[in-house]
């Protein structure tokens, strides 16, 4: 079996970025990226628990994502 390397970590959080900044679901949110080894932290706040999962799973699909720690919190 071969071993799946992640990317850079620069290069995940880019992507990362990249895939909040293209949704109307959470642009504008602030929201900080960290990302080591594959792990992705989001941390910061959103509006509403819909906006918390949809950044979660807007960046499950990034190439590179292994496994996602989501501190985002909610402000009403």
């Amino acid at each position: 079996m071969e071993a799946v390397l992640a990317p850079p970590r620069r290069e995940l959080i880019d992507e990362v970025h990249g895939a909040l900044r293209r949704s109307p679901y959470v642009s504008g949110h602030e929201m900080t990226v960290e990302a080591s080894e594959g792990v992705v932290r989001l941390s910061g706040a959103v509006r509403s628990f819909f906006h918390k999962q949809m950044a979660q799973e807007l960046i499950r699909r990034v190439d590179g994502v292994q496994r996602i720690e989501n501190c985002l919190q909610v402000q009403w």
